[in-house]
């Protein structure tokens, strides 16, 4: 990895940075290779750390960088291809080992915002699964279901009160009540605790938000926030309004 002159840049002095570390990943670096530490890097192209910082995260949010717990800053594989459409995905398991596998659940009060969306009290207890979505052997999504009890009416109270098999139960249910469609929203933001530690990520990474309303009888059945690794994912809509996710690398290939 060569250095260069940053001082005489018009552009930001990271988004050039950016762009020429960009450039020795595809010629210096294999995929999974560390790179060196932030101080060597830094020194060797003569910008700030904070300089340096901000192009990792954004080559990090591109997709190209990854930053892994105990390891570093490794050259990120390329972005794998994730169909997330109801119909085909959100209620198989295990589905070409691409679907939602349900992990637990539990019986709590949601977020007011949630809450709010369901039309149910602040304190109510709902049933909340936790899911993760994996695609080519690879963990991509976590996802909190959030299920009013008034969703799923038929559900046992006494079989497998927790855990998995109580998550499938409520998933089973919910697919049951005969969903009238859903709706969709995607942001931008940073991974939560609990979601980096399935995502493997650093709390704080970059991830893509998605919120799925499940409508039924007029109102909201049930509410999924389901957070993608936003260097694993690029999502796309459809003519059908399904929502994708593309491989880039795919496209280049195809072009």
């Amino acid at each position: 990895m060569g250095t260069t002159q940053l001082e005489t840049v018009q552009e930001p002095k990271y988004w050039h940075l950016k762009t020429v570390l960009s450039e020795a990943l595809d010629s210096d670096f294999a995929v999974g290779e560390i790179l060196p530490n932030e101080r060597e890097l830094a020194a060797r192209f003569g910008v700030a750390r904070a300089t340096l910082r901000q192009a990792l995260e954004q080559l990090e949010l591109e997709g190209r960088l990854q930053r892994r717990r105990g390891v570093g800053t490794t050259v990120a594989p390329p972005r794998v291809g994730v169909a997330v459409s109801t119909a085909r995905n959100d209620w198989n398991e295990g589905a070409a080992g691409e679907a939602w596998q349900p992990v637990d659940c539990e019986s709590a009060s949601a977020p007011a915002a949630v809450a709010a969306t369901l039309n149910v009290g602040a304190e109510e207890p709902l049933h909340i699964v936790r899911r993760i979505r994996t695609s080519h052997g690879q963990v991509v999504a976590a996802e909190l279901l959030y299920v009013p009890s008034s969703s799923v009416p038929d559900l046992s109270g006494i079989d497998a009160p927790s855990g998995a098999a109580r998550a499938r139960n409520v998933v089973r249910e919910l697919h049951r009540l005969g969903l009238d469609g859903q709706d969709r929203s995607v942001e931008l933001g940073s991974a939560r605790a609990d979601d980096a530690k399935e995502l493997d990520r650093l709390p704080g990474a970059p991830v893509l938000v998605v919120t799925t309303r499940y409508l039924a009888a007029g109102g909201t059945a049930a509410v999924s926030i389901a957070t993608y690794r936003a260097d694993t994912c690029r999502l796309t809509f459809g003519d059908s309004g399904d929502l994708e996710i593309s491989h880039p690398a795919e496209e280049r290939q195809a072009s």
